[in-house]
């Protein structure tokens, strides 16, 4: 397994992925790679606020706005549409995350959960790299993981 990330998705794009619609979800680049193999914790934001599931990273796209949108607009049944624009229009340097094997964990976990677990915890705005000894990953999502059948 690669590395693994905690994700903020909104919530329709969030349900998109989870449902199987959505294939690719875009970041604009933060300065953190993704690789694929990787594992994405998803964090829905808005209204929801609780870390739901996860999925596995397959193919990654990066580029400015403008190439990354006419790849996507080549691949079939993406689960792009014009919604997904308005978030790239002007990077300069974004990805698209394929979207492999989305799970939702048995036992979601809220933010006022989290912050009762971490004090002072707040999600990401976009995306974190997760590692070794980080406690949200070690107390946290390991444990998830495992209740859910995705880690031994």
């Amino acid at each position: 397994m690669g590395n693994i990330y905690l994700m903020s998705i909104k919530p329709k794009f969030a349900f998109e992925i989870f449902s199987g619609k959505k294939k690719y979800e875009l970041r604009r680049w933060i300065g953190v790679p993704v690789s694929p193999g990787s594992i994405i914790v998803v964090y829905v934001s808005g209204s929801v606020r609780a870390i739901m599931g996860e999925f596995k990273v397959g193919r990654v796209i990066e580029g400015d706005a403008k190439y990354l949108w006419r790849q996507l607009m080549g691949i079939p049944n993406a689960g792009i549409d014009k919604d997904d624009w308005p978030y790239i229009r002007n990077a300069r340097r974004a990805l698209a995350i394929e979207v492999l094997d989305p799970v939702l964990y048995k036992h979601p976990v809220k933010l006022e959960t989290l912050r009762s677990i971490f004090p002072g915890f707040n999600p990401p705005q976009s995306y974190w790299l997760l590692v070794e000894g980080d406690p949200v990953l070690e107390l946290l999502i390991r444990i998830l993981r495992r209740k859910s059948g995705l880690e031994k």
